[in-house]
């Protein structure tokens, strides 16, 4: 260059320019697994504004793989020749409206399609590495923060932010997701909730799903559910064994059920554990569904543990959520680590 150039402009106006190339593998994808004719069969929008579903859903899956994460940002794919590329693109107003159309019974509509487009695409590509041995399902909730206070279901609820629980006003996501030892989680279920919804509400139907939802992805080993002690409830115990899943839930701090191993009236002692070898044989052959187990507390009480071996159908709330001593199952061992500072009883 033998001068300086004082204003440089860059125009990208070529009309075979496509801005988003990526797209178009991802798009073929989506065409292969059937999620346009997916949709068409399961999503029913009786607004105006639902005519062509499995266009509009499929249009807003491009522009989400794109990066978009608002509805304006749906505009990046009428850029250059991506609508001569891939067809069925609407503006971001039209997939604005027909998105604010939906009511509950079309959520629903989309969540079995999207399970269904997990399925066709574990059978066409390695989604699942290993899920024939073991694969896990996990269950949590996050609270993103919505602005305007009109905004339906927006509420305050707990978020942690830098490791502090604030209340945000927003909404509320409870997901679960599916991995295995060797490959990397995928969302199985998800659903979006009021911001001022507890985590365990709707939790043993989601995690029922999610289980389905895997088994048909290729997931025939032992699946294991995982949650915090949020979703410590006897209806997503009851809904994991119903489905013939193994659970791994952490227990609450309860004072009426941490039954101490440290000093009295010491609140960070070790909570005991119990596993199945523990319990002795005859014990496990007395007849009847109930074993009776005992053991003291922190002033030396013995109070009464329930082991339940019946049939899932055949539990009781009273059997699943005890007052008096964390619960114990014939098919997992709920315990937490003993704190550093503690020392164990030796006599218990």
């Amino acid at each position: 260059m033998l001068h300086t150039a004082v204003k440089t402009h860059a125009r990208f106006d070529d009309p075979n320019l496509v801005s988003h190339a990526g797209l178009v593998p991802a798009v073929r994808l989506a065409q292969n697994i059937g999620l346009e004719d997916l949709a068409r069969r399961h999503v029913r929008v009786a607004a105006k504004v639902g005519a062509n579903p499995q266009l509009k859903i499929g249009a807003l899956v491009a522009g989400m793989v794109a990066g978009a994460d608002t509805i304006d940002g749906m505009d990046l794919l009428r850029h250059g020749a991506f609508p001569a590329t891939v067809g069925g693109i609407r503006a971001p107003s039209t997939l604005g409206s027909f998105l604010r159309a939906f009511d509950h019974g079309n959520v629903r509509q989309l969540a079995a399609v999207h399970r269904r487009v997990l399925v066709e695409l574990a059978a066409r590509a390695p989604l699942l590495p290993g899920a024939d041995a073991v694969a896990f399902v996990d269950v949590d909730s996050v609270q993103r923060r919505v602005y305007g206070g009109t905004k339906q279901g927006a509420a305050f609820g707990h978020a942690k932010i830098a490791s502090k629980s604030l209340l945000v006003r927003g909404l509320n996501v409870l997901a679960a997701t599916v991995s295995t030892p060797l490959a990397a989680p995928v969302v199985a279920a998800a659903r979006l909730r009021g911001g001022n919804a507890g985590s365990a509400r709707g939790a043993a139907t989601l995690v029922a799903e999610a289980i389905t939802t895997a088994r048909q992805a290729g997931a025939t080993g032992l699946i294991v559910v995982r949650a915090d002690s949020a979703y410590y409830a006897g209806a997503l115990v009851a809904a994991c064994r119903r489905n013939r899943a193994r659970f791994s839930v952490t227990v609450r701090m309860d004072p009426r059920a941490d039954g101490s191993q440290g000093a009295p009236g010491d609140r960070h002692h070790p909570r005991p554990r119990l596993d199945r070898d523990q319990i002795p044989e005859r014990d496990l052959r007395r007849a009847g569904r109930r074993v009776d187990l005992r053991r003291g507390d922190r002033q030396g009480a013995l109070h009464r543990v329930r082991l339940e071996t019946g049939p899932p159908h055949r539990l009781s709330r009273s059997s699943l959520v005890a007052r008096s001593a964390p619960l114990l199952l014939h098919d997992v061992a709920v315990s937490s680590e003993p704190n550093p500072g503690s020392e164990p009883d030796p006599d218990r």
